[in-house]
C-alpha cells in the first residue's frame, strides 16, 4: 500500500527529544498560542516554531548579533 500511516514511536528524523517542565501560566499562554494557528499544532510542535521564529530573528548569516 502506498499511503503513508502516521506511527507512534520515535521520528525518522535526526532528532534527539528535550524534556522540561513549564509554568502553568506559560503553557496557557502557548495554548492560546496555538488556538491563533489555522491547523493547530500539537504544543512540542509550537514551541518548535516558537524557537525557529526568534533564531531566524536573532541571527545573521549564521552568525549571532552583538
Amino acid at each position: 500500500m502506498s499511503i503513508k500511516e502516521n506511527r507512534p514511536g520515535r521520528p525518522r528524523a535526526d532528532t534527539e527529544a528535550v524534556n522540561l517542565r513549564l509554568p502553568r501560566a506559560l503553557i496557557h499562554q502557548l495554548d492560546e498560542l496555538r488556538r491563533q494557528e489555522t491547523d493547530l499544532p500539537t504544543r512540542p510542535e509550537m514551541i518548535r516554531r516558537i524557537l525557529q521564529s526568534w533564531m531566524e530573528e536573532h541571527q545573521s548569516g549564521g552568525q549571532n548579533q552583538p
